[in-house]
């Protein structure tokens, strides 16, 4: 059966009360975050040193500049494969302040996100890339010890690094708390994930490896999806019709963020510097970051609801239909344009069909 990958943030604490110990853990996942910072420039530098030489046309004849194993060719210039070099020097730099697992990790991704760019880097068309503070810390699923869930199967608690932590899945985590205990069973398989700093609190890009549902449909079957104007989507299979939302469901939330956002920034001029970069940085930043989130809520919500219809329908193939011409309908009204996510909707349905095997087309 093909292999599809699942991404999920899931909230982590430190599942501990000891506040010295909380925070001697923080401090210890920040000092690895930058750890991790330093390592992914120097891991690129190296690979794009390695790359360039093929491209030093004015070395001399007596260099080989062929980038392999000398133990596998007898012209190789490296002393250990090429995903190996950058290894090596993270060891020698970091062994002892950090788990290498977390520097096996950073090294394969990296490596393998490299490759897949160095025609554009040899070539020119694009440039190096600098990695942020921010980077997440990878590690590998194997590094998860003793999963297990409480009693009443919505708090689940591990051991990563030695450091103790349990998962918050909030109000609506049900997706997230299914995907762990199915982890838990041994049904799933938690492949290379990473942490995620953010203003103190840590999340958890979880990678789950799944295998495609075999569903019970018709290929005969045709499931036809319009995004309209009014309707976020218009679902057609046979001589039924659905809609799925409406225009005012759906902008009532996001039009009074953005009204609190246009409040907040009209006052802004009566105050002084200082109270103005303090009032962008809290109130009006969090206001945007909420109406993006309310956003991909809605449509993660309207893009189950398709897929539920064409499974109780049975269609094994999805059509979504008039898309120029929506999008077209959009950019004329520029009140709908700016308030209407036609692309992130399509990209959430392709994905969840992918999962459970329904073909779509894009007519």
């Amino acid at each position: 059966m093909e292999k599809l990958f699942t991404t999920r943030k899931i909230r982590l604490l430190i599942d501990s009360d000891d506040i010295d110990q909380k925070n001697k853990i923080m401090d210890t996942l920040y000092q690895w975050r930058y750890i991790c910072f330093k390592a992914a420039n120097q891991i690129y530098t190296h690979h794009y040193v390695q790359l360039q030489l093929r491209e030093m046309l004015y070395l001399t004849e007596g260099v080989r500049a062929r980038l392999a194993d000398i133990k596998r060719d007898e012209y190789g210039m490296l002393s250990t494969s090429r995903m190996n070099t950058s290894y090596q020097v993270l060891a020698q730099n970091y062994k002892g302040s950090i788990p290498m697992h977390i520097m096996s990790a950073l090294n394969g991704n990296l490596v393998a996100s490299f490759n897949k760019m160095s025609k554009a880097l040899a070539s020119g068309e694009s440039g190096m890339p600098n990695f942020r503070k921010e980077i997440p810390i990878p590690f590998k699923g194997t590094d998860v010890k003793k999963l297990r869930s409480s009693k009443e199967g919505t708090v689940f608690h591990f051991s990563l690094f030695d450091f103790p932590f349990r998962t918050y899945l909030g109000k609506t985590g049900h997706d997230k708390r299914e995907m762990l205990q199915r982890l838990l069973a041994g049904q799933l398989r938690l492949c290379t994930s990473s942490l995620v700093l953010d203003k103190g609190k840590i999340f958890m890009l979880a990678v789950f490896q799944t295998e495609r549902q075999e569903q019970p449909l018709d290929q005969d079957i045709i499931a036809e999806a319009s995004l309209s104007l009014d309707y976020p989507i218009i679902v057609s299979v046979g001589h039924k019709r659905y809609t799925i939302g409406s225009k005012d469901e759906y902008l009532y939330k996001r039009l009074a963020i953005q009204a609190a956002i246009r409040r907040k920034r009209k006052a802004m001029p009566f105050m002084n510097q200082n109270s103005r970069r303090q009032l962008r940085k809290t109130s009006i930043d969090q206001l945007i970051q909420s109406e993006k989130r309310y956003v991909s809520h809605k449509q993660h919500v309207y893009s189950k609801r398709l897929i539920d219809l064409c499974l109780k329908n049975k269609a094994a193939t999805l059509l979504l239909v008039d898309q120029t011409d929506k999008e077209q309908q959009a950019k004329e009204d520029p009140f709908l344009f700016r308030n209407w996510g036609y692309y992130g909707l399509k990209q959430k349905i392709e994905r969840k069909a992918l999962k459970i095997g329904i073909a779509v087309l894009v007519e």
